[in-house]
């Protein structure tokens, strides 16, 4: 798996990952556990759609 996320794409993700989760355990709704996706695609750098569709959101990968 090559990169394909540049920082602020990946700051973006794990903040939007986190607000959904808590969201979810605020409203004690499973639906929480979505918030996953963003936060673990932002700690690998690596987005399965963005290659699906040939994106990079970083310069130098």
């Amino acid at each position: 798996m090559d990169k394909n996320m540049g920082q602020v794409d990946r700051i973006i993700r794990a903040v939007i990952g986190i607000v959904v989760m808590v969201f979810g355990v605020m409203y004690h709704s499973w639906l929480g556990a979505i918030g996953l996706i963003p936060l673990i695609t932002a700690g690998i750098g690596f987005c399965p759609l963005y290659k699906i569709i040939g994106f990079k959101s970083c310069n130098n990968c």
